[in-house]
C-alpha cells in the first residue's frame, strides 16, 4: 500500500498544484518533476544516469512539441497579417451565427480530421486559434479543442495508437500463445481490436458534440446554463452520427488507418451544407455575452493583429491554407505515396544516452510542425504578403511560443522519469510506477476490472501525454489481467485504447500546448477542471459498456 501511494504521488502533486491550488503549469511542473525524481531515486532505486537520460529524452520530446506549437502559432499570425482571418470569420458566421454550431463544425469535425491526419495534439493547437479568431473566448476555444481529443484519437496520426501502441504493447510470448490457441494472425488480432475500439468510440462519441454545447453554455454563457447547450441536441446528435457512422464502417472494412479521416471528411460534407440550409439548427441563436463582460480568465494574453493589407481576400483563398495542411498531412502519412518513407527517414537525436539504452530521435520533416511551417511559407506566396507582414508573423509566433517552454521542459521529463522507473532501470526490482499502480488496482477490483480498464488507459495518457505511449505501457498488462479473470483479452485491450484516447482531454502536455497557441499560459488548471468532466463521463460510459460486453454479451 505504501509503495502504491508513493507511485501515485507524482500524479497527486500535479492534480493538487494545477487543479486544486490553481498554480500555473510553469510553477507546478518543476515541483512535480523534483518529487518524481526523488521517489524514483530513493524508493524505486533508479540509477542517477538513468534519471539524467530520461530527463534528456524528455527535453528532446518537449522540443518537438514546441516545434508543433510554433507552427500552429505561426499559421495563426500569418492568417491574421494577410487578412484571411476576417474572411474565415465571415464565412463561418454565414453558415450559422450560433456558437454551438460553430464549435461542432470547427472543433468536432474539422478538429477530428486534423487528428486523423496528424495526431500529436495538433487539432487543439490548430482549431483553438481559429475559434479565437471567430470570436470565441480563448478559454472556451481551448476547452473545445481538448474535448474533441477523444473519439478520433485512437485512429489519429493514421492509426498510430493502434498500429504502434497496441501492436507494440502486445509483442509478447503470452500473446503469441493466445494467437496460436485461437488460430489468429497478428493482423487479425489488430483488426479485432480495431473493431472493438471503433464500436466503443462510436457509441461514446455520440455524446461529445452535445457535451461540447453544454460546457460552452454552462461555463461561458450569460445564464451559466447547461440546458441552453442541450437545446442544440438535434444538431449535435446529427453531427455526431454523421461522423461516427462512416468512422465505424471505415474501421470495419479498411482497418485503423483512416476511420477518423474518413469519418470527419464525410461528416463535414454532410453537416456544413445542412447547417447552411438550417437543418436542425436551434431556433434561438446562442452567443457569448458581450466581450466587455467576459471574465478575465477567459481571455488570452495575445492581441489579435490587424492586417495591413488594403485588398480583401476571398473566402476560398482564405481557407486555402487549411486545405493545404489537410492535403500535406495526408500525403505525408499515406505509405503508398512514398513521401512518408522519405520524410520519416530523416532523424536527429541520440539513440543511447549515457549508455542506458534510452534514446530519443525526432523526425523534423515528418512532425506536424514542419507541415505547418511549409503551409505558412506557401501562404506568404498565395496571399501576396510582404516582408513586413512576414516578419511580424514570425515575431509574434516566436514571442508566444516561449510561454509554453518552461512548463513543457519540466512536464515531459517528469513523465519520462515516471515511465522509465521499471525493473530494468532500478535496483529494487519493482515494476515501473505506472505498472505498479495498475497492478495494485487490478488486485483490488478483480472481476470488475472491465469497468476500470478505460481509466487505466486515461491514466497512462495523462502521464505520458500520448494515447500511443499509454497503449505501449499498459496493453500487455490489460491483456494479462483479462486472462486472469477469464474475460476475452482483446476487448479489455480495446477498452484500454479507448480510455487512453479520452485521457488526451486532460494530459498536461496537450493542455499546455493548446493554451500557448491562444495566450493562456498559466491557466492550465482551470482548463483541466473543465475537461475532466467530459473525460470522466467518457470513461464511465466506456467502462460500463465494456463491463456489459464482457459478462453479458
Amino acid at each position: 500500500m505504501v509503495s502504491s501511494f508513493l507511485a501515485i504521488t507524482p500524479i497527486l502533486v500535479v492534480a493538487l498544484l494545477l487543479v486544486v491550488l490553481r498554480w500555473p503549469a510553469r510553477r507546478a511542473m518543476p515541483v512535480a518533476y523534483v518529487v518524481t525524481l526523488g521517489i524514483a531515486a530513493l524508493v524505486w532505486g533508479v540509477e542517477t544516469r538513468v534519471l539524467v537520460a530520461a530527463s534528456l529524452q524528455g527535453l528532446i520530446l518537449a522540443g518537438s512539441l514546441l516545434y508543433i506549437i510554433f507552427g500552429a502559432l505561426l499559421l495563426l499570425a500569418t492568417l491574421a497579417q494577410s487578412g484571411a482571418i476576417s474572411a474565415i470569420r465571415t464565412s463561418l458566421t454565414t453558415i450559422s451565427p450560433d456558437r454551438r454550431v460553430q464549435a461542432i463544425i470547427v472543433g468536432w469535425l474539422f478538429g477530428s480530421f486534423i487528428e486523423g491526419a496528424s495526431g500529436f495534439g495538433t487539432p487543439a493547437a490548430v482549431a483553438a486559434p481559429l475559434m479565437v479568431a471567430l470570436g470565441f473566448p480563448a478559454l472556451a476555444a481551448v476547452m473545445v479543442g481538448l474535448v474533441i481529443q477523444s473519439t478520433p484519437v485512437s485512429f489519429g496520426a493514421v492509426g498510430t495508437p493502434i498500429l504502434v501502441g497496441v501492436a507494440g504493447g502486445l509483442d509478447s510470448e503470452i500473446v503469441e500463445h493466445f494467437l496460436a490457441q485461437n488460430q489468429l494472425t497478428v493482423q487479425a488480432m489488430i483488426q479485432d481490436v480495431t473493431f472493438r475500439v471503433a464500436l466503443l468510440h462510436a457509441t461514446c462519441g455520440l455524446i461529445v458534440p452535445l457535451f461540447l454545447c453544454g460546457l460552452l453554455t454552462r461555463f461561458f454563457g450569460t445564464n451559466k446554463s447547461f440546458r441552453e447547450g442541450l437545446q442544440a441536441w438535434p444538431f449535435a446528435l446529427f453531427a455526431a452520427i454523421s461522423f461516427s457512422l462512416p468512422y465505424f464502417l471505415c474501421a470495419i472494412f479498411f482497418g485503423p488507418e483512416f476511420p477518423s479521416i474518413i469519418g470527419a471528411a464525410v461528416g463535414l460534407a454532410i453537416v456544413v451544407p445542412a447547417a447552411r440550409w438550417g437543418f436542425l439548427i436551434p431556433s434561438k441563436v446562442w452567443d457569448f455575452p458581450p466581450r466587455s463582460s467576459w471574465d478575465s480568465d477567459w481571455k488570452g494574453t495575445e492581441v489579435a493583429q490587424k492586417s495591413s493589407f488594403s485588398r480583401p481576400i476571398s473566402t476560398a483563398v482564405a481557407w486555402l491554407p487549411y486545405a493545404i495542411i489537410a492535403l500535406l498531412l495526408m500525403m505525408s502519412r499515406l505509405p503508398m505515396l512514398g513521401l512518408k518513407k522519405v520524410l520519416s527517414g530523416i532523424t536527429i537525436g541520440p539513440v543511447d544516452i549515457l549508455q542506458t539504452g534510452i534514446g530519443q530521435t525526432i523526425q523534423p520533416f515528418y512532425l506536424p510542425g514542419f507541415i505547418l511551417i511549409v503551409t505558412c511559407v506557401l501562404t506568404y506566396l498565395l496571399h501576396g504578403m510582404g516582408w513586413r507582414q512576414i516578419g511580424t508573423s514570425c515575431r509574434v509566433a516566436g514571442g508566444q511560443v516561449m510561454g509554453a517552454g518552461v512548463a513543457l521542459v519540466f512536464a515531459v521529463p517528469m513523465a519520462r522519469v515516471f515511465i522509465l522507473s521499471g525493473a530494468q532501470y532500478n535496483t529494487s526490482g519493482m515494476e515501473s510506477m505506472p505498472l505498479h499502480l495498475a497492478d495494485s488496482a487490478a488486485s483490488m477490483v478483480g472481476l470488475g476490472w472491465p469497468f476500470l480498464a478505460p481509466w487505466i488507459g486515461a491514466l497512462g495518457a495523462f502521464v505520458a501525454g500520448s494515447n500511443t505511449i499509454s497503449n505501449l505501457m499498459f496493453s500487455l498488462f490489460q491483456f494479462s489481467t483479462a486472462q486472469k479473470i477469464q474475460v476475452y483479452p482483446l476487448l479489455i485491450v480495446a477498452a484500454q485504447a479507448v480510455g487512453g484516447a479520452a485521457g488526451n482531454m486532460i494530459t498536461v502536455h496537450n493542455v499546455v500546448a493548446a493554451s500557448a497557441t491562444v495566450g493562456l499560459v498559466g491557466r492550465e488548471g482551470s482548463l483541466i477542471r473543465k475537461t475532466i468532466l467530459p473525460m470522466s463521463f467518457y470513461c464511465l460510459l466506456a467502462g460500463a459498456l465494456t463491463l456489459v460486453w464482457s459478462w453479458l454479451i
